[in-house]
């Protein structure tokens, strides 16, 4: 394990809430049947060669994947307010006709597993993923058929050239997200964005918009059901996902930043997450300015 590997301090034992409202035995069976289906269909329709078609095709099914867990995405974009389910035309893609939006590296706080699945259905990008994601059975094929683009965290040899290889997916247009905290935390608490990815959007000059996610029971208040820490396994996860009766993430699109380095980039996107989601960053130099 390398000494500069992300981690965090959260645990299931003392971080994870039970939900307030639990869903019942047949509804969490439902869930869980049709969350297999939503798989074994992404499994096959992986083995496709999607084209330019790829990043529309990652969204509707990650739409697809939280509406069977019973997810549902509302979107901020700046100060306006507009909602959908997961897998509603208003929480995604363009429309038919509808221009493409220019290359952009998209930040986000990580807090589950659930969180790709959440940027991808709501902004249909390219996800930088963990080397690890490529042993793991079935997962392995639908990463790899949604152009997942993998990064080893406990490597330093390899960190430039999967920066390389991020800068040129931006030039080719391809938005790309990441979540540079580089581990998951509870939610209630948040951890320092690491600033190589950044320097992708810098070498590629690609704007970088950051995302702040916040999970809540229905309208009610924050819930760490749905996060992955610790010695968590993805099935216990899972299981606490369907068991929630009304789950829903909050993602806020702000507005992009600017700034001549990495580091700075990485201050200012972590600042603007955490200052959304109401845990803001102990002050670093990089963010004071003199009057």
């Amino acid at each position: 394990m390398s000494p500069w590997f992300p981690s965090s301090p959260c645990t299931t034992a003392r971080c994870v809430d039970v939900p307030m409202r639990a869903a019942g035995p047949l509804r969490r069976a439902l869930r869980a049947l049709a969350a297999v289906l939503v798989v074994l269909a992404g499994v096959l329709v992986a083995r496709l060669t999607w084209g330019t078609a790829r990043r529309r095709v990652t969204a509707l099914w990650s739409r697809a994947l939280l509406r069977a867990l019973g997810v549902r995405v509302e979107v901020r974009q700046g100060f306006a307010f507009f909602a959908g389910a997961a897998g509603a035309a208003s929480s995604g893609a363009p429309g038919p006709g509808a221009p493409e939006p220019e290359a952009r590296l998209v930040v986000a706080n990580h807090i589950s597993w659930l969180d790709p699945l959440v940027v991808a259905a709501t902004m249909p990008c390219r996800l930088v993923a963990k080397r690890e994601v490529g042993s793991w059975p079935v997962v392995r094929g639908l990463a790899g058929g949604a152009g997942a683009l993998p990064i080893a965290r406990d490597s330093l040899h390899g960190l430039p050239g999967a920066v390389a290889s991020i800068a040129d997916v931006l030039r080719s247009g391809e938005s790309v997200a990441a979540f540079p905290e580089g581990t998951t935390w509870c939610g209630r608490g948040s951890g320092t964005f690491k600033p190589a990815v950044f320097q992708a959007a810098l070498d590629a000059g690609a704007r970088v918009t950051p995302v702040a996610l916040v999970y809540r029971e229905s309208s009610g208040p924050r819930t760490t059901a749905p996060a992955y820490v610790g010695d968590d396994t993805l099935v216990a996860s899972l299981l606490r996902v369907i068991a929630v009766r009304r789950l829903v993430v909050e993602v806020t699109v702000l507005p992009p930043v600017t700034a001549s380095s990495r580091r700075e980039l990485a201050d200012l996107a972590e600042a603007a997450v955490a200052s959304a989601t109401g845990r803001l960053p102990a002050l670093r130099p990089a963010l004071v300015t003199s009057a």
